[in-house]
Order: structure tokens, then C-alpha cells, then sequence
């Protein structure tokens, strides 16, 4: 046998086509008559079986190659239909997975269909070539003999009889006004009526009606010379009321001078190849699983539905993603899981049954119902509510009842103002509005929404190229003694010097960063820069003994390695580690357990002071807050605040100073220094003095400078 050409998957891949090749050549053998000899059967279908498998494992898809091949089985007659109705069943059952080296292309299903579908239609069009090519010779043959009747009239009239009686398709002959005058009994056969019934019926009465106006204006074009002939695939009514699909080759014959004399019709039935055709388009557009339109057949819809869609058409969409599937499917198995997508599908298509809605699978566990009629939102929040409540309801599979819950993305606008690919994506993004708010519930698009999300998005994109170019910069805001007004520390705060937005604060970037993870890389430059300004005005101030502050992220906290690292800047910079205050927040700290506490207690003997930002705010285990090597208590703002000599609520003023000399006490009794921070007025800053609270922060001692500020403030206290 000859060598196996290369599909490209290796040896696997060749011995897989060598052993498809001689199940193919065998099947045909035995299905119908083949010309050639069983070897030469096998190589010629071993050809065909790599082009197949080249073109369903190619980078760019394309399924010409298998109409090629249903061509080449024509012209080596392998014309049995039992043979194309093997080929095209053994593709969609992945014969051709033999040929494949691991790692079918992830839309493989479509490809097979595909291929399908081409191998069928390249075999049709080659036999009806072939087939209507020798009929119309006949034609021919048999109307010049008619013309030459005057030679041979009784010759001619017997060929032409027995043509016309024993072709193996049907035959007609009608007048220019649409009466049959003849036809064959293939022709009679094929519609179910005999020969003399058929010569008593206008053609007209024979159409389809949904094909009917069109064919008598084709045909009528025929008569008045506008053609010669026409072919077109339509379809016919039986005698028992059922339709058969043709493909209908029709001429037009003419007097010698000219004028119209009557019609051929030659006729082939088929209706099984258009049922094939339609089976594979059906599985092409149509989730396997479900049932239900597929994405392909959605998009189709909607592209459509755009471009017939006038401007103040609204259209809208109800984009579903079932909630918590996956732990469905873990836990419970996928064939669970299945049967679960199963009812959740025939419950959505239910709901909406009647109300011209489509609904498709998008795939794993996403839906979409297309809104095509609706009048406004308030429609598709009806569809959003009915699916809602349709998926909500138990589902009984076996012995298992589940619970399940969806979340929906609701979008609705006139078509004017949108596209296929905006829709789609407004869609997804109020899907994940839905389950950021709670799931087991629908949001509306909101364009303002959207643009702050898009921006909030652009900017955590440019953070790693806005650290490495050095476009932030830190500001630090005073700590100052409550007892004598004299600074004694900074908090470092970190801004972004944006170079079309401007200065941004921390508020708008510092949650990304660490949504990101690249809150360690920003905490590390943090620390770097503000141990490098600490320790400049340490060399120039030294008797100020200036701490600097600076915040610590949770994600920073529990880096194992974040005692090097702050070791390391220390020794790089020169600062004394008692110069360096490091704040966590009180949730960060108080759940600290583990490696993190152990780090903790390093850092505290290094020398480095820590201090528990925001206290007050959380849930905090008191007697857990002995164990921790905390210096410093940073009562949260909300409770300084409500500390105003002005407010016209003496009892909640009272209260929230209340609440402030009992967290002064109990860090005082812990040994631990307090600093209040948002400290706005000066009665603010006299009230926390005679709480005998340590030191403040806030708009009231300074708001966070430039460091070249700080520098100009210890030297005018230095002067003083």
C-alpha cells in the first residue's frame, strides 16, 4: 500500500487515516457497485480521508475541501446513495478523531458539521451536473431528431419516445399558457398522479404557495423570451397533499420564427438531500444539549433584526448566567449538571412561549433571550422577571431537588443607538452588575454607569506603566502633639501625578491596586520613597526625631517575606528603624493568626513602631489586641467627628466623646500611644487634649504637603 500522505498530527495521525480509509473503502464495497478494484478503492479514498482531516484541523477553517471531496466520489461513481449517507454519518460520528493528534480545535462539533454539509452538497451538485448534463444531450438528441422528421420521422419519434418514457427523472412538456401536454412516468411517479391526470392540469396548480407568485412571474419571463431557461430548487404538491423539493431545470422552445412554441421541464426530486441539508443546518445552529438556538443562530437573528430594524426600532436583551453552577457540577457531577441546564432551558423557552421571544444558548451555563417587539424597558424587565422566576423554582432530578438562581444583565435602546457588538457587551457588563449586587436578580444598563466602570478600568490598566514611568509621587500630612503642637510625625500618602487626569487621589487607585496585585509593588516604592524623604530630615533634623508613617496593605501584611523587605530599605536608606511606623487596619490585624502574627513580632524587633489605622471600625477582639506588638491606635475619624463644640446634638456629642476617652483609656492602660486622626476644628483638637489623647491629624494641623513643605516646617520649628 502506498505511503500515507502527512495530516500533520504524526504517526498516529497516519495510521488513523490508513485505518478509516480501508473502513470506508470496505463500507462502500459493500454498500454499492464501485469500478475499481478494492486496492485501488483504498488509496483513492486515503486521499480523501487526509484532505478531510487537513481541512478540519487547519488554522483557518474552511469547508471547501470537503465539497471537493463529495465531487471526487461522483466523478470515481461512488454514486450510491447508502455510500454518501455512510460518509456523512461516519463524519458526525468523529471517525475522523482518528487522524487527529490530542487536542481537537475547540470548535470541532461546527467544523464536523460543516464538513458535513459541504462532503453532501459537493456530491448533490456533482450528480446533478453529471446527470443533467446527459439529459439535456438526450434533449437535444430527441428534439432535432423531431426537426428532421421529414428523414426520419418514424426512427426518430420511436428514440425520442423511449427517451422520454425511460428517463429516470421526470419529464414534463406543457403550452405557453401553463397547460400540461405530456409528460413521463418518472414525472407522474415522482407527484403521485397518472399521465392522464397530469394532461388535464395547468402547472399552476402544482406549485407550492409559498412559492406559487414567484414561479408564474419566472415562468411568465420564460414565455415573453426574457430567458431560455431557468433552474431552480422548489417545491411541488403530491396528489395527497404532501410537498416534494425539486431541483427544476425548465426551457423554452421555439417556433422557426421565433415566437414561443412550448415549455420543458425536467424534474428531479430532492427532497432527501434538502431534509440532510436542513438536519445538518439544524445541528450547526442548535445547541446538542438543550436544543435551543445556539450563539451562531442568535447572532444570526440579531444581525438580521439590526439591519431590517429602523432606527426607532428597540430592541432589547436579557443576558442569564445561572448562579453558583460550577458548584453544581463539582459537587453533584456533570451529568447532573446537564440534566439541570436540560429543565432551566425548557423552562425559559416556556416562559416566554407565545411572545415571539428567542432564546439561545450561549453555552456553559450563560442564556439569552432576544426582546425583538418590545415597547420599551419596562418589557424586558417582564422577560427578565419571568425567567427569574421560571429558573427560581425546584428542580427534581432523581432523587436529588435543587435550588437554583439566576442573575440577569437587562439592556434595551432604540437600534439607532446601538450595535450587535455594544448590545452584546452592554448586555455582559449589567450582568456582572447583577451578580456584584447579590445575584438572584436582574440590573438595568446604565450608560453613566458603564462610562465610570470603563474609566475605572482604563485607570487599573495604566497603573504598571504609571509606576514604572514615576508618576506617583507622596504627600505627607502632620502629626502633631496634642500637648505642646509640636510635630512628631507624618503620615505618608501617595498620589498620582495622571498625565491627562491630573492629580488623583488614593481613593480612585489604591482599591485597584490591590484588586490587581499591584498593591505590593506600589507598597514597596511607598516604602522606598518615604524612607528616603525620612531620612533626609533626619540627617538635617536630627533632635526632631520625625517618624514617618506609612500604611501597610493587607496583601503586603502577609507576604512571608515583608520583614526582609522592610529590613532591606531600611539598611538601602539609613533610617533608624524607630523612625518607621508601619499602619495595618484593625480588619487586617485583629484576624492575624499564623505566619503574619510571627511577622509582626519581627518587625516590632527590628524596631520598627506599628500602629492599627481606622480603630474603632471594625470587630475587634480586645483581649486579642494584648498579644499583638502594636505601638500606636489610630482612632478611625467617624467617632472625632461627632467631637464639635457647635453641634446641635448635645447626647450624640456626648456620646461620641464618651466612646473616645474609653478608647484613650484602654490604650493607655495598654501602654499604647493614640493618635486621632481627621482632627478638622480647634475645638476638635482642645476636646482630645483634655482626653488626654496624644497626638492629632487632620485639616486642622495641616493638610498632606509635598515633602519640600515638611522640610520648610521642621526649619521654621527648628528656628522657634
Amino acid at each position: 500500500m502506498a505511503a500515507v500522505p502527512d495530516t500533520g498530527g504524526g504517526d498516529h495521525s497516519r495510521a488513523g487515516a490508513r485505518e478509516y480509509a480501508a473502513e470506508w473503502a470496505r463500507a462502500a464495497r459493500r454498500l454499492g457497485f464501485v469500478p475499481l478494484s478494492a486496492d485501488e478503492t483504498e488509496r483513492l479514498l486515503l486521499v480523501h480521508t487526509v484532505r478531510l482531516a487537513r481541512a478540519l484541523r487547519a488554522e483557518e477553517f474552511s469547508a471547501t475541501p470537503a465539497e471537493d471531496v463529495g465531487r471526487a466520489l461522483v466523478e470515481a461513481h461512488l454514486t450510491e446513495p447508502r455510500v454518501l449517507d455512510w460518509t456523512v454519518r461516519a463524519l458526525g460520528d468523529r471517525f475522523l478523531a482518528r487522524v487527529l493528534p490530542d487536542g481537537d480545535p475547540v470548535d470541532a462539533a461546527e467544523r464536523v458539521a460543516a464538513l458535513q454539509g459541504a462532503l453532501a452538497a459537493g456530491f448533490a451538485r456533482a450528480l446533478r451536473d453529471r446527470t443533467f448534463t446527459q439529459q439535456e444531450r438526450i434533449a437535444r438528441s430527441a428534439w432535432q431528431a423531431r426537426d428532421t422528421v421529414e428523414r426520419a420521422l418514424r426512427d426518430s419519434e420511436a428514440r425520442f419516445r423511449a427517451v422520454f418514457t425511460g428517463a429516470a427523472i421526470g419529464i414534463g412538456i406543457a403550452g405557453v399558457d401553463g397547460e400540461i401536454i405530456d409528460v413521463n412516468q418518472s414525472f407522474a411517479d415522482m407527484l403521485g398522479y397518472s399521465i392522464e391526470e397530469l394532461r388535464q392540469i395547468n402547472v399552476a396548480s402544482l406549485f407550492h404557495p409559498d412559492d406559487a407568485a414567484g414561479m408564474w412571474e419566472l415562468y411568465q419571463e420564460l414565455i415573453e423570451g426574457k430567458h431560455d431557461s431557468v433552474r431552480v430548487e422548489k417545491r411541488y404538491y403530491r396528489k395527497d397533499g404532501s410537498a416534494v423539493w425539486t431541483d427544476l431545470a425548465v426551457s423554452l422552445i421555439r417556433h422557426a420564427d421565433g415566437r414561443p412554441r412550448f415549455t420543458v421541464a425536467m424534474v428531479e426530486d430532492i427532497t432527501e438531500r434538502y431534509e440532510l441539508q436542513q438536519r445538518l443546518r439544524f445541528q450547526a445552529l442548535h445547541d446538542p444539549l438543550t436544543g435551543l438556538p445556539n450563539r451562531t443562530l442568535f447572532f444570526e437573528t440579531l444581525g438580521g433584526l439590526f439591519q431590517e430594524a429602523g432606527p426607532e426600532q428597540r430592541i432589547g436583551i436579557c443576558f442569564l448566567d445561572l448562579d453558583g453552577f460550577k458548584a453544581v457540577n463539582d459537587s453533584l457531577g456533570h451529568d447532573l449538571g446537564d440534566r439541570l441546564l436540560v429543565t432551566i432551558a425548557r423552562r425559559l423557552a416556556d416562559c416566554v412561549a407565545g411572545q415571539g421571544h428567542l432564546v439561545a444558548r450561549m453555552g456553559g451555563d450563560e442564556f439569552v433571550i432576544l426582546v425583538a417587539a418590545g415597547e420599551g424597558i419596562d418589557d424586558a424587565v417582564g422577560v427578565a422577571e419571568l425567567a427569574l422566576a421560571a429558573v427560581s423554582a425546584p428542580v427534581l432530578i432523581g432523587d436529588q431537588q435543587l435550588a437554583v438562581t439566576a442573575s440577569i444583565g437587562v439592556v434595551e435602546c432604540p437600534a439607532g443607538e446601538t450595535s450587535v457588538s455594544e448590545l452584546m457587551k452592554a448586555a455582559d457588563t449589567t450582568l456582572y452588575w447583577a451578580k456584584a449586587e447579590g445575584r438572584g436578580r436582574w440590573a438595568v444598563y446604565d450608560p453613566e454607569r458603564s462610562a465610570a466602570d470603563i474609566a475605572r478600568s482604563a485607570l487599573a490598566a495604566g497603573l504598571p506603566a504609571a509606576l514604572d514611568r514615576g508618576e506617583f509621587v507622596l504627600h505627607y500630612q502632620p502629626i502633631v502633639s496634642l500637648l505642646d503642637g509640636r510635630m512628631q510625625a507624618v503620615e505618608a500618602l501617595v498620589r498620582w501625578r495622571h498625565p491627562e487626569l491630573g492629580m488623583i487621589g488614593p481613593d480612585r487607585f489604591i482599591g485597584l491596586a490591590e484588586e490587581t496585585g499591584l498593591i505590593v509593588r506600589l507598597g514597596g516604592w511607598v516604602l522606598g520613597q518615604a524612607c528616603r524623604d525620612a531620612r533626609a530630615w533626619h540627617r538635617e533634623f536630627p533632635d526632631q526625631r520625625l517618624v514617618v508613617s506609612v500604611n501597610l496593605a493587607a496583601r503586603q501584611a502577609d507576604d512571608p517575606a515583608v520583614v526582609d523587605i522592610v529590613a532591606e530599605v531600611l539598611r538601602r536608606t539609613g533610617l533608624p528603624a524607630e523612625l518607621l511606623q508601619l499602619e495595618l487596619t484593625e480588619s487586617a490585624v485583629m484576624g492575624t493568626a499564623g505566619e503574619p502574627l510571627r511577622s509582626l513580632h519581627r518587625l516590632a524587633d527590628l524596631g520598627v513602631r506599628l500602629a492599627i489605622d481606622d480603630f474603632g471600625t471594625g470587630y475587634s477582639n480586645l483581649a486579642y489586641l494584648r498579644r499583638l506588638p502594636i505601638h500606636c491606635l489610630k482612632l478611625a475619624g467617624p467617632f472625632v467627628e461627632g467631637i464639635r463644640a457647635d453641634t446641635a446634638d448635645d447626647t450624640a456629642d456626648h456620646r461620641d466623646e464618651r466612646i473616645v476617652d474609653a478608647l484613650v483609656r484602654l490604650a493607655h492602660a495598654l501602654e499604647l500611644w493614640v493618635t486621632a486622626e481627621a482632627v478638622e476644628t480647634g475645638a476638635q483638637a482642645e476636646r482630645l487634649r483634655s482626653l488626654r489623647c496624644d497626638t492629632g491629624q487632620g485639616r486642622w494641623f495641616g493638610p498632606p504637603v509635598p515633602a519640600e513643605q515638611i522640610t520648610a516646617r521642621l526649619r521654621g520649628e527648628a528656628a522657634g
